[in-house]
């Protein structure tokens, strides 16, 4: 029998003060059995980052062939945001830059080895592509507060990250990477 996705619902309260965006947010996130808690809270914290009109989780939660963890998609259905999470391969930067206006990854990995395992393959338009990584410490902290309800805040000015995670405090600036 398989078992199936584990669901977890986020109230948020989004203050992206970098990019004026001021949002509330009821999230419902089915967590794959095989997605670990730290990627499903950098899935999450990557929603919220990338927040407009048009984001939606992909289904089942986890990067598909066809889509990535996260997309933006205008009102005509055409992607124009493509936002990996965790630690895509080369071909799926490739593809996904190519799809969209636009591309993003984040991370909860060591971004060195990302970066170096993507060095010296095509990926399209790579010094376009946002790469964002999250230190560990934080993500391991935010893993140990999460819920099936959780109730989050989530502010941002100047690069740094305020997460309040179900009355725990947390913060950290995201780190940005350039794609050779």
């Amino acid at each position: 029998m398989a078992i199936g996705a584990t669901m977890h619902t986020f109230e948020v309260q989004l203050a992206d003060v970098d990019r004026g965006v001021y949002e509330d947010l009821s999230l419902r996130v089915a967590q794959h059995p095989s997605e670990t808690d730290a990627y499903m809270i950098t899935r999450v914290l990557a929603y919220c980052l990338e927040y407009e009109e048009g984001i939606t989780f992909s289904a089942g939660g986890v990067s598909t062939g066809e889509e990535p963890a996260i997309l933006v998609k205008d009102l005509t259905g055409l992607i124009t945001a493509w936002i990996e999470v965790g630690a895509p391969d080369a071909q799926r930067l490739h593809l996904g830059s190519k799809r969209a206006d636009r591309a993003a990854i984040y991370t909860h990995r060591d971004p060195a080895k990302l970066l170096s395992a993507w060095r010296g393959k095509t990926i399209h338009q790579a010094e376009d592509i946002r790469f964002r990584s999250f230190d560990s410490v934080f993500i391991d902290e935010a893993v140990r507060c999460l819920t099936r309800r959780n109730t989050m805040s989530v502010s941002v000015t100047e690069g740094q990250v305020y997460l309040e995670l179900n009355g725990t405090n947390l913060e950290t600036q995201f780190s940005e990477h350039a794609i050779e």
